[in-house]
């Protein structure tokens, strides 16, 4: 079985509230020092999940997909510590800055060049913007089936089982491979790499391809693709006022209160 898991650098989201900071004019974030990006949380659960199906199955490869800049580079080399066999960097300016439609066209487009591919794994959403569009993106460009946010995933007679997450139950979805699955934290922990794993994944070879390399023109990728308008991005300024309702006792308190409601016409 050939696997195919899509991941993504994001900022530390252990990086503290106070060091986050955005360009308004610009509408990006501002990275924040000393807090270098990582990999997305889902992503790597996705990769965990390719993993525990290649164990299952005692074959497969797994190759790990990522469209960013240079240091994305470091993403993808968690999951080939994980234990992915090859790797793919989509990396262009012109794929930068895009939505869920026109990232999920250039990941198609990778996919299908790839080729013979049985099953993609995503996370269940990007721990950055949280749109968790760009796996179904991708299947419904691939035109193959997809299951979202599962708790478990198998594979069996070129099909894939799947445990869907529901509000309050669990669904069980089996569909024909190709297909698109997205994983969540249900799933559990992912491993983790051990030095002589991080050490042999340093000297693997990640393959780069640019818009060209995937037939696309740069109007159809990245920003000047995207689907999506950002209007504005900012931190939101919260402002809280309090007052002490002041009197001799409880009721006296009480009836202040009252009075200052009313002529707020709250009551």
């Amino acid at each position: 079985m050939n696997i195919v898991c899509c991941v993504k650098q994001v900022p530390d989201p252990e990086t503290p509230a106070r060091a986050f900071k955005v360009d308004e004019a610009a509408k990006q974030v501002v990275p924040a020092p000393g807090n270098p990006p990582v990999i997305s949380q889902f992503d790597q659960i996705a990769v965990e999940a390719a993993l525990r199906i290649r164990d299952a199955l005692g074959e497969g490869t797994i190759t790990i997909l990522s469209l960013g800049p240079d240091s994305a580079r470091d993403a993808i080399k968690v999951g080939l510590a994980m234990g992915a066999d090859e790797a793919v960097h989509l990396n262009d300016p012109a794929l930068f800055e895009g939505d869920g439609y026109s990232t999920g066209l250039a990941l198609s487009k990778a996919i299908e060049k790839i080729g013979n591919v049985d099953l993609i794994l995503t996370g269940r959403q990007a721990t950055d913007w949280d749109f968790g569009v760009t796996g179904l993106t991708i299947a419904e460009l691939l035109g193959i089936p997809s299951i979202s946010i599962t708790k478990r995933v198998t594979a069996s007679g070129g099909k894939i089982q799947a445990e869907r997450v529901l509000a309050d139950s669990y669904e069980t979805v089996e569909v024909t491979t190709p297909c698109v699955v997205s994983v969540s934290n249900e799933l559990g922990e992912p491993r983790y790499p051990k030095l002589p794993q991080i050490m042999q994944a340093a000297r693997k070879q990640v393959t780069v391809w640019t818009v060209a390399d995937l037939g696309l023109s740069p109007d159809q990728v990245g920003k000047a693709g995207a689907r999506l308008n950002l209007e504005a991005l900012y931190i939101p300024q919260i402002e809280s006022k309090v007052e002490f309702i002041e009197g001799d006792g409880p009721a006296e308190q009480a009836a202040t209160l009252a009075r200052k409601l009313r002529e707020a016409k709250l009551i």
